[in-house]
């Protein structure tokens, strides 16, 4: 009988995957790039990357990503073609504007022009917005328009203390992408028009859309109306009884993104 060795292995150490060769996943931390003061006074990164493990980390995305045997990476500089390169997935999220940093690294032409090129070549790129009180949308929308996206000015599922949860609450049915989260809490979001070979993934009850995709050359972009998988809402302090499933929704967007990866 022929073993599969790669296989056994992976399956032994936790992995779903069956690819020896793992894809890699790539955090920006360049146009968000958020410090605080730590208990020493020194400045500290924080907010959205993958070691943070209080409520404004990803960690627990990033052991989704882990799971599917995915490499995690971040990236502390302007993308370009040669530290690309090897990144299957780059994630952007909620980039900076001067109220988040006093000197912010904007996304500018040269970098629009860089992760096009990245994309067309078989790239996945996902693209996670806030609303407009929480990032900056100017230079942001136009890397999404080159896919055929933008981020509007507006606020979705607001909602004004703890006891409107509820009000943040997407129902999903039917879904092609989110096939076992039936319910996910996506708050204060913004929405996403779609153009041209962009189409909406999710909308929420109002028929707004939060989730877009786009396929582009080899490679695709997605558009998210908010950071909505950071730790505290992966049901790290979502109520038990409202059911909302945003653990089960990050395994079925980090299975769906690995869908998406060109095979190797």
């Amino acid at each position: 009988m022929k073993i599969n060795y790669c296989y056994a292995f992976l399956l032994a150490l936790g992995f779903t995957a069956v690819n020896c060769e793992a894809q890699t996943v790539t955090l920006d931390y360049h146009f968000n790039h958020e410090t605080r003061k730590n208990s020493q006074g020194q400045p500290e990164r924080f907010h959205y990357i993958w070691e943070e493990k209080d409520y404004n980390g990803f960690s627990v995305l990033g052991d989704v990503f882990k799971r599917q045997g995915f490499k995690l990476n971040s990236l502390d500089a302007a993308p370009t073609a040669a530290n690309l390169k090897g990144t299957d997935v780059y994630i952007i999220v909620d980039p900076d504007s001067k109220k988040e940093n006093p000197a912010p690294n904007y996304i500018m032409p040269a970098d629009i022009k860089n992760i096009d090129a990245w994309v067309k070549k078989g790239g996945v790129l996902v693209m996670f917005a806030n609303d407009s009180a929480n990032v900056e949308f100017k230079h942001y929308n136009e890397l999404a328009a080159v896919f055929g996206m933008h981020f509007n000015d507006d606020i979705q599922n607001h909602v004004i203390d703890d006891a409107h949860f509820e009000d943040g609450g997407v129902v999903i049915k039917d879904n092609p992408v989110f096939k076992t989260s039936k319910k996910i809490y996506m708050k204060d979001a913004c929405s996403i028009a779609a153009s041209g070979n962009a189409r909406s993934v999710l909308k929420n009850a109002a028929g707004a859309t939060l989730i877009a995709t786009a396929k582009h050359g080899k490679g695709h972009m997605i558009a998210i109306a908010d950071p909505w998988l950071y730790d505290e809402y992966t049901n790290g302090r979502l109520p038990a009884n409202l059911n909302f499933e945003n653990d089960k929704a990050a395994y079925d967007l980090v299975v769906w993104l690995k869908s998406l990866v060109p095979k190797k």
